[in-house]
């Protein structure tokens, strides 16, 4: 398994999801009193790297979302094509790995039939919800497939029950009623969110994509978690890092396949002589659509491992009225009652989820606690 990680490399897969995100469900076991220690010692570098990562967490997946609507808003019209964007910009990630092998000379995780085929299974996933989600922003506005894409959360909570062996606490089952509720008014207000230019039988169509795509998304988080439990036996800074660029690396390889069977390659000349901005506007689209997406995923991995999960699963709440907002601005997507309604369930949701990992983390944190105080008095 390479070096053993150290006590400060250690981390847990993020809880967020993402416009496509990934990893898995765990519990940060900070209490109030360890993280005000923990803020304390911090030094101005961490604060300057903690700053960048929630910055890309909040910029770069917004703009991703918004770019993939405006993929299609433009004149785009292959779903392939962005869903192999999705997953092209692998290399970005793979850079940042270079340092933990060269400078901190660790080792990379060896590579098993096993992990392989794990990968590969992953990949294969990921390269299905990606293409979920390009059918869904080919027909739905940035804001309603963001919002609807945070159902993500009670599907992984669900999967990680039955897969991880997580519990279901008050908290997270009223966080998964509180999202569903959200969900279930966006359709009913269905009528004055379609775009122009979509039928009724596409919104329909997009609405079901997006589920389903969050659907995947959850089952993808839950075996993320079990993949790291059974077979790589560690959570740590590279080892999340391996595993993001060895998924998306069989993602692109499985979406290739699909964009040369569909002949997008060949298409893009014309798609992007066709496309509303021109050429160049295309290429950059597609470019900033495969960086944006990878920056997101550095900066996740970067707030889990100079914070907690805790502080991930805030910004990643903050994260949905952000891409919501910016999708009103930049795409004047309508903004009525029920939409804002479904904002803020959505954000209540999240806020319940939160709270519930916080309680119960702190509860565990407790017992652990207890147990070492008794281990101790009877010596």
């Amino acid at each position: 398994m390479g070096e053993e990680a150290t006590e400060a490399d250690s981390i847990h897969p993020c809880t967020y999801q993402e416009p496509r995100i990934f990893s898995g469900v765990s519990e940060s076991s900070l209490t109030s009193s360890r993280l005000r220690k923990f803020f304390e010692r911090k030094t101005p570098i961490h604060w300057v790297l903690f700053f960048l990562s929630s910055s890309a967490m909040l910029v770069a997946f917004p703009a991703s979302s918004l770019l993939s609507r405006l993929y299609y808003v433009d004149g785009g019209k292959s779903r392939w094509l962005l869903s192999w964007i999705a997953v092209a910009g692998w290399p970005l990630t793979a850079v940042f790995l270079l340092p933990f092998y060269f400078q901190r000379g660790i080792s990379p995780t060896p590579l098993s039939w096993k992990l392989i085929m794990s990968y590969a299974v992953l990949g294969l996933f990921s390269a299905v919800d990606n293409l979920m989600y390009a059918w869904a922003y080919s027909f739905l506005p940035a804001s309603t497939s963001s919002l609807l894409a945070a159902s993500s959360l009670p599907f992984t909570a669900i999967f990680a029950y039955f897969i991880v062996g997580k519990k279901l606490n008050a908290s997270t089952l009223n966080s998964i009623v509180i999202i569903t509720a959200a969900v279930v008014i966006i359709g009913i207000d269905s009528n004055s969110d379609k775009p122009a230019g979509v039928s009724h039988r596409q919104y329909v169509a997009g609405f079901i994509w997006d589920i389903l795509g969050s659907a995947l998304h959850g089952l993808i988080f839950a075996l993320s978690e079990l993949l790291f439990i059974k077979i790589l036996g560690r959570e740590s800074f590279h080892v999340v890092l391996e595993q993001q660029v060895m998924v998306s690396l069989f993602g692109c390889i499985f979406t290739t396949i699909g964009v040369i069977i569909n002949h997008d390659f060949t298409a893009m000349k014309l798609e992007a002589v066709a496309f509303k901005h021109g050429a160049v506007s295309y290429y950059m689209v597609l470019f900033w659509g495969a960086v944006t997406f990878q920056l997101g995923i550095l900066g996740s991995v970067a707030v889990l491992y100079l914070t907690s999960t805790l502080m991930a699963g805030v910004l990643n709440a903050v994260r949905v009225p952000v891409t919501s907002i910016a999708a009103v601005v930049c795409f004047h997507d309508p903004m009525g009652g029920f939409k804002v309604l479904s904002v803020l369930l959505t954000i209540w949701g999240f806020g319940s989820y939160i709270y519930g990992t916080a309680t119960e983390a702190k509860a565990e944190q407790q017992l652990t606690n207890r147990k070492k105080n008794e281990e101790i008095s009877t010596v």
